[in-house]
């Protein structure tokens, strides 16, 4: 995987992913829940959503909406195995390793760091800080 920044910026030039935006109300659950809360819910989802090999529902199993991480995951292009394949090479059929994880959660965060940071909340911690 390229490194946040390059991924972050990459992104940023597909009129797709660069189409999706915090709303306030996302950026007021930011705010409530706090970094560790959030960092801890884009844990499980990565978890349950993307990380088995066959993971239930493939490429329809990510939400749009109704959570600031499930924004950042379509953003990012970590929403499904077959996205995560076609921008990170990140091969399908295979359960994901906690690198693999650990990478995806830390792209997520910088992603939701970079929106805080945009509304003029942000979040706190190193992700956020090299994101901007």
């Amino acid at each position: 995987m390229a490194t946040v920044n390059e991924a972050l910026d990459r992104l940023a030039r597909s009129r797709f992913r660069s189409g999706f935006s915090l709303s306030r109300k996302d950026r007021a659950y930011l705010e409530e829940k706090g970094e560790e809360v959030i960092r801890r819910h884009a844990i499980d989802f990565v978890r349950q959503k993307l990380a088995p090999a066959e993971p239930l529902h493939d490429g329809r199993q990510t939400p749009m909406s109704g959570h600031p991480v499930f924004k950042a995951m379509h953003a990012t292009a970590c929403c499904c195995r077959g996205c995560l394949e076609k921008w990170y090479h990140v091969p399908q059929h295979r359960e994901l390793t906690e690198e693999e994880q650990e990478a995806v959660v830390k792209l997520l965060m910088a992603w939701i760091g970079r929106q805080a940071a945009a509304g003029g909340k942000q979040i706190t911690g190193k992700e956020a800080e090299d994101a901007v």
